[in-house]
């Protein structure tokens, strides 16, 4: 193979797309496979599960089929919510980690019901033009065929094998002999081309009720794990209302919880109670109340975010002006309150935006939580499982406890602003907690400081970890560094790129959209 050198040591700018029909995600052969859809006379939808299956195959290191997805979809008259995360198999009670202090995060023990597929089968039936089979063909063909590793994803997968190096069948799905595919190198996954075909000739039906849910079943019996037929078999999305939160002439929307969209929201209803119009983006002054507001989101999030059904605070009184205001009252623009909390960063995502001519618009993101997942690739189907069963925790009498039939506490989510309640942004910011905090910037960025999408993706983000500490990302000016260093700060530099997730923005105008994609990742928008 021919050597090169993949690294990027150069700054990236990209320019904007515009366009009457868009694609934007973080892997250019999946989206052009949502391209191939629209062409096809497909609309958006049918553009975004074409996109979302491919990216099951050209980027595993993010996502499989037995992945958990989102998605907020405009149809051009109003904007509709889905929820394809998965519950807990009802034998996952807490006696089963009776002596540990955290859930397990690989293992049957980490996985949860995958919902992906199910999103893919009712966004169809509900809005999709194409026959459901047609959009898996770009996803079977690179499948059998192979494609070639990029080199973001090169990177990943390489530091992933060490990870998942006891489970066998990943091992024999994911590996070259043993090893990680080099960039550039061709892999093929037939055992995943087999597992679409079926998926696509039963709309689904094999996954959750047929031959592949016997092959999941079975083999969490091998292993004593808590998943049954009976699990998959129950299995539905629930199509909801999404919650939101007015702020700088415009609305952000959210999934309401088991997600962290509300985190998002929680911050924006602070923010705007501090961030006047006086202040300039960039600046030390702006970037403290961000992160300030994004601390008191966090601990709150800590505190009550979990699946809707068992939380004991609402989603109302979160969101609650007077109580927002209350929060907002704690933030002092001279110091800081670090609010450590014990959620943790993770870049393991995969994010899409879409939209065509007709004006209906999608934003839909998908993952396997960390990295390839549990760990867990039931033999002979290429079906890697998500671990969003780690998500959970075992504080007895917490809202997010570990129980049976109940979906975890889950990181990804997508955005969409509107306007005048009119569609204005579909976007999402994939990795881990920094999706929320993407969302505040990218909010901040393009409604209220009227950035055009690719820029806003290209600006320096900020993260807040766990315990307080505070990423600036190369090209922050060093003179708001220190600054925020002076009002108690600490500030952390030189953090890796994927700290800072990957961004997908499509902007509806008047006469088509303008998109942005992220140089953090190795995908593109694309459109015509």
């Amino acid at each position: 193979m021919t050597s090169l050198d993949w690294d990027s040591p150069y700054p990236s700018q990209r320019s904007p797309v515009f366009a009457s029909n868009v694609v934007a995600s973080s892997q250019p052969l999946a989206v052009e496979a949502g391209i191939s859809a629209l062409r096809k006379g497909g609309n958006a939808v049918d553009a975004a599960i074409a996109t979302a299956v491919t990216l099951t195959v050209v980027e595993p290191n993010n996502n499989g089929i037995g992945s958990d997805a989102f998605a907020l979809i405009h149809d051009g008259k109003q904007l509709h919510g889905l929820n394809a995360s998965g519950k807990s198999p009802l034998g996952l009670t807490p006696d089963r980690f009776a002596g540990l202090d955290k859930m397990p995060v690989w293992g049957w023990d980490a996985v949860t019901v995958p919902g992906a597929v199910s999103a893919w089968v009712s966004m169809s039936e509900r809005f999709g033009k194409l026959p459901f089979a047609d959009l898996f063909s770009d996803a079977i063909r690179y499948a059998n065929s192979g494609y070639q590793v990029g080199p973001k994803s090169g990177v990943f997968w390489k530091n992933a094998v060490n990870r998942y190096k006891k489970f066998d069948n990943f091992l024999e799905t994911f590996t070259v002999n043993g090893r990680a595919p080099e960039i550039g190198e061709l892999v093929r996954l037939p055992d995943h081309a087999r597992t679409l075909e079926k998926i696509a000739a039963t709309k689904g039906e094999a996954f959750y009720n047929g031959e592949l849910a016997a092959a999941m079943a079975a083999d969490a019996a091998e292993h004593n794990a808590a998943m049954t037929l009976a699990d998959l078999e129950n299995h539905s999305c629930d199509w909801v209302d999404p919650i939101s939160m007015s702020g700088f002439d415009a609305e952000l929307h959210e999934i309401p919880p088991n997600g962290q969209g509300l985190m998002a929201l929680i911050s924006l209803g602070i923010l705007k109670q501090c961030h006047n119009t006086d202040i300039a983006l960039d600046s030390a002054d702006s970037v403290h109340l961000q992160i300030e507001a994004q601390r008191i989101a966090y601990a709150d999030a800590e505190r009550h975010l979990a699946d809707i059904a068992h939380m004991r605070t609402s989603v109302e009184q979160l969101l609650d002006e007077t109580y927002l205001k209350e929060r907002a009252h704690s933030i002092n623009l001279g110091s800081t309150n670090p609010h450590p909390t014990a959620l943790g960063a993770a870049p393991d995502t995969v994010y899409l935006a879409t939209a065509d001519a007709s004006g209906m618009m999608v934003s839909m993101i998908q993952s396997n939580f960390r990295g390839f997942g549990s760990g867990i690739v039931v033999p002979g189907t290429g079906i890697s499982l998500q671990n969003r069963g780690s998500g959970f925790v075992l504080e007895d009498g917490h809202p997010n406890q570990v129980g049976p039939g109940k979906r975890p506490y889950h990181t990804i989510i997508p955005g969409f602003i509107t306007r005048n309640n009119q569609p204005f942004m579909g976007f999402g910011v994939m990795g881990g907690h920094m999706q929320a905090q993407g969302h505040l910037q990218m909010m901040l960025r393009v409604a209220h400081f009227k950035q055009n999408p690719q820029s806003a993706s290209d600006a320096p983000r900020w993260f807040v970890f766990e315990d307080g500490r505070v990423a600036l990302e190369d090209g922050f000016d060093l003179n708001v560094a220190r600054d925020l260093q002076t009002r108690g700060h600490e500030i952390v530099t030189g953090s890796p790129e994927y700290l800072f997730g990957g961004a997908q923005l499509i902007v509806k105008l008047a006469d088509g959209y303008c998109a942005g994609s992220d140089h953090r990742k190795e995908g593109l928008a694309s459109g015509y």
